[in-house]
């Protein structure tokens, strides 16, 4: 089912039926201008119901677990046999070479095909048993691990892609290659928005302290590609205006920006009217959505009215802005005001050299601060509702990129096994999915693709991946893609 135009309509004749629901003022440029009230357009900053504005007639799909989604990407693909996959068979392994029965002619990237030896590096790392089940975690991630009972430890995931821009950019978007929606516009489009002074997918890149050489993040990574544009993500920036453009230039008050914008309302209004084009209509929507956040974002990203024993679940780098920890105390606040989607990049997570240095950098910026945002969730009653993931886009090797010794070395791009852990609204608490052999290398026990998780991140969401489609390039385009998907059941309620 396609919810964009009728299937078979031509690009002619959906442009007459936009520009006829414009004329009879049911476009998105009449609601939108609609939606000002006498308060012009500052209503209340909180949202206590998730009652969608906006979104599709006919969704969700059936009743959703989760009203709202928060994604905790670690960008550059944490080392799963480091921090998650405890394999202690390979202490008896050190430097010696990956056996070709377990490589099996696995693609390489260039950084190690030119190698003569896969030494293996077991990972230095203790680990011990935690929660109810005994679930084995590093003593890189002590919070995390002391959440093992709240969560649900994914370690059969796999990817397709083997080099990072592809992998993220499927991970986030469905597909390798670029110009596709992202998840967090998927869901912004399906289920709309909840509060009207907020955008309903809210982006952070979060600062680090392991590899600095790390690997950029584009915004067609939170995009909307083919779908109305106001639809993507809004980056919540650390220094200057939380938002590009929020405050008003020298000279410009309120009222006076007001005028100016019910002007150029009128224009875009009257060109929309005529052309029927929608992304007309949406710059009405994000103009008036700039002018209201210029009230609600000071509201959001002011921490003054936390009290203290909140800030301190989430480690002692909360009150800097743009840290992790901060950042994962705003998506907490936009969770209660309402925000559909959150997601929080954390960039540095490529050591193909010096892991014994970088790695446990990039732990101790995550660590308590993901541990807090789920107590804190839970502590306030959201985590009931609210859906947590934890990933990047794929794993490392076991064994060692260049030489080996024992306190420094690097682990290459692994795409057939890596980690995600999932929490909160519908999620099965304390259970480990999947399992990979003695080499962290392949999975022997139920895989997952991302296209699974994507359609189980929709499904506790409301929504059926196979049957939310739009319509382009004479496609019936979804998250998932053409091939098959699943939902992991396995791990839902």
């Amino acid at each position: 089912m396609s919810y964009a135009m009728e299937p078979g309509q031509s690009a002619r004749e959906q442009l007459t039926r936009r520009a006829f629901f414009s004329r009879t003022s049911a476009g998105l440029g009449a609601v939108a201008l609609a939606s000002l009230d006498a308060s012009n357009g500052i209503g209340n900053a909180k949202a206590t119901e998730m009652e969608g504005h906006g979104g599709l007639p006919g969704l969700p799909h059936h009743p959703p677990k989760a009203k709202r989604a928060i994604y905790l990407f670690m960008a550059g693909a944490p080392s799963q046999m480091d921090m998650w996959d405890h394999k202690p068979a390979m202490a008896d392994w050190f430097d010696k070479d990956l056996p070709e029965s377990i490589r099996m002619g696995q693609r390489l990237t260039t950084m190690t095909s030119g190698q003569d030896r896969f030494p293996i590096a077991p990972s230095i790392y203790k680990f011990s048993p935690h929660g109810a089940n005994g679930t084995m975690a590093s003593e890189l991630i002590p919070h995390m691990a002391s959440k093992v009972d709240d969560i649900a430890l994914i370690k059969s995931m796999y990817t397709d892609a083997i080099n990072h821009d592809p992998a993220i950019t499927a991970i986030c978007t469905g597909n390798q290659l670029p110009g596709k929606a992202s998840l967090g516009a998927w869901l912004n489009y399906g289920l709309g928005s909840v509060n009207e002074n907020l955008p309903g997918f809210v982006v952070m890149t979060a600062s680090w302290t392991g590899r600095q050489e790390a690997q950029a993040l584009y915004n067609r990574l939170w995009g909307s590609g083919f779908l109305p544009s106001k639809h993507q993500g809004v980056a919540l920036r650390s220094s200057g205006d939380p938002v590009l453009y929020l405050s008003n230039h020298a000279g410009i008050d309120p009222v006076v920006r007001r005028r100016m914008l019910d002007s150029l309302s009128a224009i875009n209004k009257n060109t929309a009217e005529r052309i029927g084009d929608p992304e007309t209509n949406a710059r009405i929507a994000q103009y008036e959505m700039a002018f209201r956040m210029q009230t609600s974002v000071p509201d959001l990203t002011d921490i003054s009215d936390e009290p203290q024993h909140v800030l301190d679940l989430y480690g002692p780098d909360v009150r800097t802005p743009g840290t992790f920890a901060n950042c994962c105390l705003m998506a907490r606040r936009m969770a209660e005001r309402g925000v559909r989607f959150s997601q929080i990049f954390h960039r540095g997570w490529d050591q193909h050299d010096v892991l014994p240095k970088d790695l446990p950098n990039q732990c101790r910026d995550v660590d308590q601060a993901s541990s807090g945002l789920l107590a804190d969730l839970r502590q306030r009653g959201l985590l009931d509702d609210t859906l947590v993931v934890w990933g990047g886009e794929f794993g490392r090797t076991i064994y060692c990129q260049g030489k080996l010794t024992l306190n420094n070395y690097g682990r290459d791009h692994h795409s057939k096994c890596f980690t995600v852990w999932m929490a909160g609204a519908g999620v099965r608490e304390g259970v480990v999915h999947g399992e990979t052999d003695e080499f962290s290398y392949n999975i022997v026990k139920d895989p997952v693709h991302i296209r699974d998780l994507n359609a189980t991140i929709m499904h506790v969401m409301g929504i059926d991946s196979d049957r939310f489609t739009y319509p382009f390039q004479g496609l019936d385009q979804k998250l998932t893609g053409v091939e098959s998907s699943r939902v992991v059941r396995e791990i839902l309620l």
